[in-house]
């Protein structure tokens, strides 16, 4: 038996955030305010990537679906956050939007236009890769989902807690459950239980201010808005 309405969905963020490039100087502002303002619990600075980082080139071509856009005259981004807290999404958002940067968001999925991971225009990326938690509850038929999941890491943690539970999504397993969930979620189970998104029941999102909300902070009419443009 396959039971719809099983999960909640956690730190998915509705927004690709989009300004006027600045100088140089300002994207040195950008990367030391990050740095100064790290919640000393979670330190952002384990976090960063610069083209001056060994490991930059690695981290990012890891989730480059398309080789057209690993070339040496593909646009780099400035530095790769790969977020470990949600405190860091808060972080690249704020100061974003105060020196003017443009950010791109990236989960690890299925993204073949390289959206993501390139622009004409100064930009940093926002790797939500490391957020990739599933907490399932079979008593409750519900389970927080973080957006840098796949849906087959969704699918295995169901199965290992029951054999009689399911959600309606693709029967691609590694979709990244952000952007899938933000399409609305197709899947072979639609006509039944409808699309992945009708079946979220909560979620966790970062606005435009930096601030970390949930269905009820957010209120109903900007979860129901918001909702098929979750990732």
């Amino acid at each position: 038996m396959l039971r719809s309405k099983m999960f909640a969905l956690l730190s998915v963020f509705l927004l690709s955030i989009s300004w006027e490039a600045t100088s140089d100087l300002d994207h040195e502002n950008f990367l030391h305010c990050l740095l100064n303002h790290s919640q000393p619990s979670y330190p952002i600075s384990t976090a960063i990537y610069t083209p001056n980082n060994e490991s930059y080139s690695s981290v990012l071509q890891s989730y480059i679906r398309n080789l057209r856009f690993n070339m040496s005259t593909t646009p780099k981004p400035l530095l790769i956050l790969t977020a470990l807290h949600e405190s860091h999404v808060q972080a690249a958002i704020s100061y974003a939007r105060e020196h003017n940067l443009q950010m791109k968001i990236r989960s690890g999925g299925h993204d073949y236009e390289g959206v993501s991971y390139v622009s004409d225009v100064p930009f940093f990326v926002l790797d939500m890769f490391n957020l990739r938690s599933i907490d399932v509850d079979v008593a409750s038929e519900t389970a927080w989902i973080q957006v840098g999941a796949t849906l087959g890491e969704v699918y295995y943690r169901v199965s290992e807690k029951s054999q009689a539970h399911g959600f309606p999504a693709s029967v691609e397993p590694t979709v990244g459950v952000g952007g899938h969930f933000g399409g609305g979620g197709y899947g072979n189970m639609m006509r039944k239980y409808g699309l992945s998104v009708d079946n979220i029941i909560d979620a966790k999102m970062v606005d435009v201010k930096g601030r970390l909300l949930d269905r009820k902070s957010m209120g109903e009419d900007l979860f129901w808005v918001s909702s098929p443009n979750f990732g």
